[in-house]
């Protein structure tokens, strides 16, 4: 059955700004508090899905999340007005306001995980949004995440939803960002690779010791047996704890696969050879091939810096594939002597395309992130809500509503403008009737 991967980029949302919520990822950190451009952001968004379309691939978008999360800022006891309740938090919480603002849901490789039919035992395709419960501002999306998925794959004939795993770090469940497939051809059964960062129930387990392992082998396990992943299908590595503990916080900071392709450093993995063992022996016949970056081409720095391995991997109609790349991979020397030299090599990848999405990128996630990575046969294709797909049209329709909605700048005090609050909510309330979702959010549900 002929099957194609479709990526689903996040819609940067128009709260978009940097706070530094997010201890373990070096950029979000090293960024908090700078100007951010909303506006520039979407358009660099859209911009790279555009393209992806333009070189014959099927591209689709997801929706943001509503922010200020004014419900969740309620649940926690801020009363009176929306208006009150921003200025009453902002006041007197103010990294809990933070982080009720946050547009980190731009960041769709953490929004689910997602198993192909061929993979599963009922031939659905199998989505479980990520609970996030390592960061506060994250943990606010799985609800909403799941509305907006069943209202984008909305068959149940070819779609099964699941509700996101429990709200406990023993099961703390990061997505796709942990997740790759390896497969001969999208259409056929596929190796699923879970890399967690802890054993949430062993604490002698080698774990990192500076920065938080956010994935747990016991979540990885649990979405495998929801989605009806056979064992043989299976394999799970534990990432290198030092790699963690050097802002390695996914494990899409410092791997990724395509087909039959495993792009990853070599300090990557903990017990590297035995994982790299199990893969090549449940992937079975065919050509695998490991590209293994050494520290002496490209060092964890220079790796989480231009982030080399948050690249998306795509193979295009020729049947060639080409790297989706930030321009801090071309601006890096070491980097892009590397990149210089793997395309010429032999391996199925054959060119780099380098794309500006610096304003995601400082607040910590290059073109990897905004993306949720979904293989479907031509029958699911046709399945999925047309007007998430991007065509000329809607990516017309959609800059043009950047445009009418969005800010160039935001600083961290228009965050308590109640003004803000009523852009956002007029935005994405026009943006439910453009990709026809129906009410996905608290404010139309209220």
């Amino acid at each position: 059955m002929k099957q194609v991967e479709v990526n689903f980029d996040g819609l940067v949302g128009p709260t978009h700004n940097y706070a530094g919520l997010s201890f373990g990822n070096v950029a979000s950190l090293n960024n908090a508090n700078a100007i951010s451009s909303p506006k520039q952001a979407a358009k660099q968004g859209l911009s790279k899905m555009k393209a992806l379309a333009d070189m014959g691939l099927v591209q689709g978008v997801l929706a943001p999340q509503e922010r200020p999360d004014i419900a969740t800022l309620r649940r926690l006891g801020f009363t009176g007005s929306d208006a009150t309740v921003l200025e009453r938090a902002a006041k007197q919480s103010r990294e809990v306001f933070l982080a009720c603002c946050s547009a980190s849901s731009m960041w769709t490789a953490n929004a689910a995980t997602v198993s192909p039919s061929a993979d599963t035992a009922d031939g659905r395709v199998h989505f479980t949004p990520a609970n996030l419960t390592n960061k506060f501002h994250r943990s606010l999306e799985p609800e909403v995440t799941g509305r907006i998925l069943k209202s984008t794959f909305a068959d149940d004939k070819y779609f099964a939803h699941h509700t996101h795993l429990p709200d406990n770090e023993h099961f703390g469940d990061e997505g796709a960002a942990n997740h790759t497939r390896l497969c001969s051809d999208y259409g056929h059964a596929g190796l699923e690779l879970f890399v967690y960062g802890r054993h949430a129930f062993d604490s002698s387990k080698p774990q990192p010791t500076r920065y938080p392992a956010r994935q747990t082998l016991e979540a990885s396990q649990a979405i495998a047996r929801l989605h009806g992943l056979d064992d043989d299908g299976v394999v799970y590595i534990q990432q290198n704890p030092d790699v963690i503990d050097q802002g390695v916080f996914h494990n899409d900071v410092i791997a990724v696969g395509n087909q039959n392709v495993l792009f990853f450093h070599e300090q990557a993995f903990h017990e590297k050879q035995r994982a790299l063992d199990e893969i090549r022996a449940k992937f079975g016949d065919g050509d695998l091939h490991f590209v293994e970056v050494k520290t002496s081409d490209v060092s964890i720095q220079d790796a989480v810096t231009t982030y080399l391995f948050n690249t998306q991997i795509v193979t295009l109609p020729d049947g060639n594939m080409t790297i989706i790349a930030p321009t801090e991979c071309r601006d890096n020397t070491a980097v892009s002597t590397y990149l210089d030299k793997l395309v010429t090599q032999s391996t199925p990848i054959k060119s780099v395309n380098y794309f500006d999405v610096k304003q995601s990128m400082r607040n910590g996630g290059g073109p990897a992130c905004l993306r949720l990575r979904v293989a479907l046969a031509e029958q699911e294709v046709k399945a999925v809500n047309p007007n998430t797909l991007i065509n000329d049209a809607q990516f017309a329709r959609l800059n043009a509503w950047v445009d009418k909605h969005y800010r160039d700048e935001l600083t961290e005090d228009a965050l308590r403008d109640p003004q803000l609050l009523t852009e956002s909510r007029t935005a994405l309330d026009e943006l439910t009737q453009l990709l026809k979702l129906g009410s996905v959010y608290p404010f139309q549900q209220d």
